[in-house]
């Protein structure tokens, strides 16, 4: 691994890591992220990790450039990857139905299965949170089996309900508050996604791993959940 350090302002560097996603760049990311944190201490302002980058922004007045490039050297110097597992795995119940997941009948029909082996192929793999955005909470995550990869909506929605779990191209995400979106929906959570008494706000941080558990129409409802149809659009 050969990391580049490309200046994004003054106080901020980039360090790119990677140039492909691969959920196996995620271990190297967070101890990556991990060592910087403790070596640039309280002279870190802020941490971003993403796909293949960790996006540094530090206090000029605790350090300057010069020694923000050695500190980040000593910290990545022997650098092994976090071992697997390392981030927090987190369960979502959705609720897979057409009601709910209008694509979910297009995506069977793209991929010559039923829509039953649809679910259970979104849900049967465990997927890395790579990055966070669009939208705060919105986690972007992967990689989608092949077979279940489809391109964005031609014409965007106008409102995607909140929760709503949706997949594009290869990746997948749930929709933490009710927006505009493009995405393939396949179904809805209960669970909060964005929740301001959550430490960072965001149930879902880089790094995490995440399964999504099939649950029926009747606990879906008792965890709280939303039913009303999301049309399908034409």
């Amino acid at each position: 691994m050969k990391v580049r350090i490309e200046v994004v302002a003054i106080d901020c560097l980039m360090l790119r890591l990677f140039d492909e996603i691969d959920q196996a760049h995620m271990p190297w990311l967070l101890a990556a992220a991990q060592r910087l944190r403790a070596v640039f201490a309280e002279a870190l302002v802020d941490l971003v990790p993403s796909y293949t980058t960790l996006m540094l922004h530090y206090d000029l007045q605790r350090v300057d450039s010069a020694r923000a490039r050695e500190l980040i050297t000593d910290a990545l110097h022997d650098l092994q990857p976090a071992g697997e597992g390392s981030g927090r795995l987190q369960q979502i119940p959705v609720w897979y139905d057409p009601q709910v997941g209008p694509e979910l009948a297009l995506l069977a029909r793209r991929s010559g299965l039923s829509v039953g082996e649809v679910i259970a192929r979104h849900s049967g793999h465990e997927y890395a949170v790579f990055a966070l955005g669009f939208a705060p909470g919105f986690a972007y995550m992967g990689l989608v089996v092949p077979e279940l990869a489809a391109p964005r909506l031609a014409t965007p929605r106008q409102r995607v309900t909140q929760g709503s779990v949706a997949l594009a191209e290869r990746q997948t995400a749930t929709y933490p508050q009710t927006s505009p979106g493009g995405w393939n929906v396949l179904g809805r959570t209960p669970t909060a996604l964005f929740d301001r008494q959550l430490d960072g706000y965001s149930l879902l941080q880089p790094g995490d791993r995440v399964r999504f558990v099939p649950i029926e129409r009747h606990e879906f409802l008792r965890l709280g959940g939303d039913d009303t149809p999301l049309e399908a659009l034409p």
